[in-house]
């Protein structure tokens, strides 16, 4: 059986409106337009800009998603601290959890046994014989070159939006001063249209803090970015709690 993963896009990095979407409504979260004019107007080409070179200069964030469906009862909560060559991500999907490592050399996950097969896609066989183990990824191998991508900083510009189609406005967050973007996504044929709002730091360095997004069917998500320039230090599993992917699907 091949590795299927079965939780949100924004695992690997992709964009936020590939998963379940959400929009939160800004004066629920403190969001005031701003009554003062800002000391410069920026476009949205030179906000964005000015974003993907202050990502491009951290060592580190943690990335907090919030996913809720109209058609389903559970909440999705994926947590994730990146660092440029490792990082860790916690996946809950109601009472379904799993947990991922990537370092240098490895990646690995572990979790319970209905997170392994509804998040990852494993059968039950399999899951029971992980038990509380660890599944091992070598650096070199096409399931490894998926999760670091995904869990480490390589990724982390993919919340910016592109530039056509943006809009961007000044709001006063609690007395700090951000930019507010805001755009939609076309709806396809298998997917909603939806409306999406990023707010990006106008004091110092230009780094996000939040993306929101809904759809018109109900789907929500909430997207929270903090601890820029954390220091990321991941450590392997011991040597003999891990199972190699190669040992489970063999």
């Amino acid at each position: 059986m091949g590795f299927v993963f079965r939780s949100s896009a924004w695992r690997f990095g992709l964009p936020l409106k590939l998963a379940t979407t959400a929009l939160v409504i800004l004066a629920c979260c403190g969001f005031t337009p701003s009554a003062r004019p800002s000391a410069r107007t920026e476009t949205t080409s030179s906000v964005l800009a000015s974003a993907k070179a202050a990502i491009a200069k951290q060592t580190g964030a943690r990335l907090s998603l919030t996913v809720t469906s109209s058609s389903s009862s559970n909440t999705e909560k994926i947590t994730r601290d990146s660092g440029v060559t490792e990082g860790i991500e916690t996946i809950a999907l109601g009472a379904a959890m799993v947990t991922i490592k990537v370092t240098p050399s490895y990646a690995y996950i572990s979790g319970s046994s209905s997170g392994l097969t509804t998040i990852f896609g494993l059968s039950a066989a399999q899951a029971k014989k992980i038990g509380k183990d660890w599944v091992s990824f070598k650096a070199g191998t096409s399931e490894y070159s998926d999760f670091k991508p995904g869990v480490t900083m390589s990724t982390v510009d993919s919340v910016l939006p592109e530039a056509k189609g943006t809009k961007t406005s000044m709001a006063d967050v609690k007395g700090t001063k951000v930019y507010v973007l805001t755009w939609t996504v076309a709806a396809t044929s298998s997917t909603p249209k939806t409306s999406d709002t990023l707010t990006i730091s106008a004091v110092g360095a230009a780094l996000p803090i939040k993306e929101t997004a809904s759809d018109a069917a109900g789907d929500h998500e909430t997207l929270l970015l903090s601890n820029w320039g954390e220091h990321v230090s991941v450590s392997a599993p011991p040597a003999a709690s891990t199972i190699s992917y190669s040992q489970l699907t063999g």
